[in-house]
């Protein structure tokens, strides 16, 4: 991941390489539900070209600690995701 930080640190352009609308759209989705963000969008320049650029500006705390924030927020729903899946084929399978 690269960082361009913007004119003060509750602004900066991420960009992530290897990843595209799947993430970003993801991420723009956890990152508008916080009340800390002022402004999130991103953008996949080309479809040939693996990466995807994320432009973030919060209302006032660093904006590199609220993407880690929601990347954490990410990870934890698709963890439970991944239980209630695993939970419910397991169900099924006893029920044979």
């Amino acid at each position: 991941m690269e960082v361009e930080k913007g004119a003060a640190d509750s602004s900066a352009t991420f960009t992530l390489h290897n990843e595209d609308h799947t993430i970003g759209n993801v991420l723009r989705y956890m990152l508008n539900k916080s009340p800390e963000v002022e402004f999130v969008g991103y953008s996949v320049p080309h479809p040939s070209e693996p990466k995807m650029n994320l432009r973030l500006q919060t209302v006032g705390p660093p904006a590199t600690a609220v993407l880690e924030r929601s990347l954490g927020t990410v990870f934890e729903v698709g963890e439970h995701v991944l239980e209630t899946f695993d939970a419910a084929v397991a169900k099924h399978k006893s029920k044979r």
